[in-house]
């Protein structure tokens, strides 16, 4: 059987930390119907996945690691599911964050969360115009809306890693196979931020068509 576009089903984890209507609303006007769930099995399998977050790392790793839902998130990284991680949401995909000493990450992407230089203003909020690799099929030389306090700086070399500037380079995206992790909002940034979802939604139902 062969999964058209309006039948995948994207669901939105719950972290305790995050605003998830501004992401609801999104996908809604990309004609989804999307569903928020703190249910394992349902992120682990779901045909397309939205990691969401805002606020703090360690109240949002404790809300993940209560309802199993961090384990999941591996397995589904593991079996190269869709996934799309929002902020906070990318920033809990790593190993640690100084956010919160002492508390680990999911430790999907090898490195640890820093705070940026105290002799910045912060959190860095505002729009901020994207640098993506060479061979990056999804995100573009755009700007988007950032609000965040702390970013990641040095990505292993098997990520397509986009930068941006603010007080020397950090990580605002990377992206690997089916798994996109923004630093910024797509939620709140447009129809930049739409497209770029827009983007990602294809490439999940791609990987989710089934032959007839």
């Amino acid at each position: 059987m062969k999964t058209s576009p309006d039948q995948t089903e994207v669901f939105i984890v719950r972290t305790g930390s995050a605003n998830l209507a501004s992401v609801v609303a999104a996908l809604t006007r990309l004609g989804m119907a999307p569903r928020v769930t703190e249910d394992p099995d349902v992120v682990l399998d779901a045909p397309a996945v939205v990691l969401p977050g805002v606020g703090a790392f360690g109240a949002a790793m404790t809300h993940l690691r209560r309802h199993g839902l961090d384990e999941a998130i591996r397995g589904r990284v593991r079996n190269n599911r869709s996934l799309l991680a929002i902020c906070l949401g990318m920033q809990v995909l790593c190993e640690s964050s100084e956010e919160s000493p002492g508390v680990g990450g999911l430790g999907v992407i090898p490195t640890p969360v820093c705070r940026f230089s105290r002799s910045l203003r912060v959190p860095h909020m505002g729009w901020n115009r994207l640098l993506p690799p060479d061979g990056s099929s999804l995100v573009q030389p755009e700007r988007m809306y950032f609000a965040h306090s702390f970013r990641l700086e040095n990505v292993p070399g098997d990520w397509k890693v986009t930068t941006t500037e603010y007080g020397g380079m950090f990580a605002s995206a990377v992206e690997r196979g089916t798994l996109l992790a923004c630093q910024f909002h797509p939620e709140l940034s447009g129809n930049e931020g739409r497209a770029l979802i827009g983007r990602w939604l294809s490439r999940a139902m791609e990987r989710n068509v089934m032959p007839c």
